[in-house]
């Protein structure tokens, strides 16, 4: 079923977007693997960083097996190097 949710991006993801935050609609729920997917299949761009992104939820970092609703809060998480 078609949903939305707000996408917000950092760094090297968010050059790729072009935007550090959106609505975006997509068939929800799924799972953060599969919204993942889907975010790639239109951002082609984002594939080559897909196995380092981390998806965080409402504020909180989720497994790939955990549910994306409509209306929720998805960031992308691109590593962090300290200093």
């Amino acid at each position: 079923m078609p949903g939305t949710v707000r996408l917000l991006t950092f760094a090297g993801a968010r050059d790729v977007v072009g935007a550090s935050e959106m609505d975006l609609a997509l068939d929800l729920p799924c799972t953060a693997a599969d919204f993942l997917d889907g975010v790639c299949a239109r951002y082609p761009g984002l594939v080559p960083y897909k196995k380092a992104l981390r998806l965080a939820v409402n504020g909180s970092y989720v497994a790939w097996t955990d549910l994306v609703a409509s209306g929720d809060e998805v960031a992308l998480i691109p590593p962090v190097a300290g200093g």
